[in-house]
């Protein structure tokens, strides 16, 4: 009988060896990645920079202070703002991303997100082999929209976050249009007024034409910390592509949510766990 202890190392051989016969790996992330790289949203991080708004308003943690209904365009961007600042602009608390580019980096790869904090192309990752479905935090576009294009904002939040004052920021600052002069807004996918602008297209026809490309053979689908909100951007098809292709791999890493359908369980590894501590376990099982 074999302990857990024993059955996690023999799956991390497994996956290795998966890793270092694939022709090509596709990594499918979600919010349980940036999760283990540090990216916590309750807890002792809000508390050390949102103390001011769980006083003010109520809400406990930064998903909460997303959707509060704020009366004014300079509460919504104070919150925003400095949600924004922390979440891109600052340094990723832990180097996760950075292991997973040395699990991948010699591989012919290709990255499918759900997450919006940039944070693949801060550790490194090639942008021509990133495609980031749902938005941008550095990026505005028009509320209406009245275009279909986005706008760099790390110059604006900055100057919002080191000026607000009481979790408001400078009238002033709050951003227009530069088309229809009406409010601008995240470039994140809430409803149909989401802007895909040209850069999202050409990543989607990359992330398209990588598929083609690898139907058959030895293909690793890699996901990591997603979940059921919006399974089919990723999990589902990769299940699909799995059931399809007899020499694929399906690899599903997750803390609590780790499973396969049992059609494919066969050429599944499932490692319900710690992401940070299973790549750097794999990387030292290559020493």
């Amino acid at each position: 009988m074999l302990f857990e202890k024993d059955v996690y190392e023999k799956k991390i051989k497994q996956l290795k060896k998966a890793l270092d016969e694939a022709d090509a790996v596709i990594i499918g992330a979600g919010a349980g990645l940036s999760t283990a790289a540090g990216y916590t949203y309750s807890g002792e991080r809000f508390d050390k920079y949102f103390s001011d708004f769980h006083a003010k308003y109520g809400f406990d943690n930064m998903y909460y202070g997303g959707f509060y209904p704020y009366k004014t365009k300079e509460e919504f961007w104070g919150f925003w703002s400095r949600y924004i600042y922390i979440n891109r602009y600052l340094p990723v608390p832990k180097d996760t991303y950075e292991k997973l580019l040395a699990l991948v980096k010699d591989k012919d790869y290709f990255v499918l997100t759900t997450n919006v904090d940039h944070c693949f192309q801060r550790a490194g990752f090639d942008k021509k082999r990133l495609f980031y479905t749902q938005g941008d935090y550095g990026l505005l576009q028009c509320s209406e929209p009245c275009h279909q294009q986005t706008y760099d904002n790390e110059e604006l939040i900055r100057k919002m976050y080191e000026q607000q004052e009481n979790g408001r920021v400078p009238t002033d600052l709050l951003p227009k249009c530069p088309v229809c002069g009406k409010p601008m807004t995240t470039n994140l996918r809430s409803d149909d007024r989401f802007v895909q602008d040209e850069g999202w297209y050409v990543a989607y026809n990359q992330y398209e034409d990588f598929m083609r490309r690898h139907e058959k053979g030895k293909v690793v689908y890699l996901e990591l910390g997603v979940g059921y909100n919006t399974p089919v951007i990723i999990k589902y098809p990769f299940w699909q592509e799995t059931a399809k292709n007899p020499k694929a791999t399906y690899v599903c890493i997750n803390k609590g949510e780790a499973d396969a359908p049992k059609e494919i369980q066969a050429q599944s590894v499932c490692i319900d766990g710690d992401i940070d501590k299973v790549i750097r376990d794999i990387l030292k099982e290559a020493d």
